[in-house]
């Protein structure tokens, strides 16, 4: 442990006598352009909160009348990809607007269980949905940039991002609008190289509004899905971005 304790220290000491030391600076005036351009690629995660209506009683197309608890939840997370373009004004020696078009490239994994309907072994009976998406994204933000130190400066950002919603399909469980805003907040850091700029930037987008689509289970032809569907009150999109900017 002492020895841990002992290497540890002098690896911090060894990277803040590294951070103090001044080396040639690459491309030394990139951040005093007015206006510049780059592209943008990376990963997302996407996840939905679901806030769930509990037990219903349902009056089917035959006059039976059922009770039912269904609930569901997102099951799991499942990488995507995003890719896009940017646009970075600047505004102070120390803010910039960014515009960055972006599509994102992924789904969501949705478990509903049936707690009146159990099997053999008396667990809930389950359905899956996968839930794809492809979002087209116009986020607007402000990033906030420290004072750059070599060839490195960290920033926050937080801004707006409006989405566009591309997949949907008719006979889906639970289905999303069209339409959705999210906020969003992230941290990166510039990194400057000889020939050009590196961004790494991991960002929290959340939706501002109930992303369901109300009207899909009036759609549905099947009296248990239409159940399923309407088990869900509401339901506000999550997403976690990790992008590698290039200017």
């Amino acid at each position: 442990m002492k020895k841990a304790i002992i290497t540890l220290l002098l690896a911090v000491t060894t990277i803040m006598a590294t951070a103090q030391e001044r080396r040639v600076e690459n491309k030394p005036y990139i951040d005093l352009r007015p206006m510049h351009f780059g592209i943008v690629i990376g990963f997302n995660t996407q996840d939905i909160e679901l806030e769930n209506v509990g037990p219903q009683t349902y009056i089917r197309e035959d006059g039976s009348q059922v009770t039912r608890s269904i609930v569901c939840d997102a099951s799991k997370w499942n990488p995507g990809i995003s890719v896009g373009v940017l646009a970075d004004m600047r505004l102070s020696d120390y803010l910039n607007l960014r515009i960055t078009p972006t599509m994102h490239f992924g789904s969501k994994y949705l478990t509903f269980r049936d707690l009146d309907n159990l099997d053999e072994s008396g667990k809930a009976r389950t359905e899956t949905q996968e839930l794809k998406n492809t979002y087209v994204s116009f986020p607007i933000d402000l990033k906030f940039s420290s004072k750059r130190h070599n060839n490195y400066r960290p920033y926050l950002m937080a801004g707006i991002n409006p989405m566009f919603n591309l997949t949907s399909k008719e006979q889906d469980i639970i289905k999303l609008k069209r339409f959705d805003t999210m906020i969003e907040i992230g941290v990166g850091c510039d990194l400057y190289l000889p020939f050009f700029k590196l961004i790494p930037e991991l960002k929290f987008c959340y939706s501002l509004s109930n992303a369901l689509d109300k009207g899909q289970a009036s759609q549905l032809k099947d009296d248990t899905l239409k159940e399923m569907a309407g088990s869900v009150r509401a339901g506000h999109s999550k997403m976690i971005v990790l992008s590698f900017y290039f200017e």
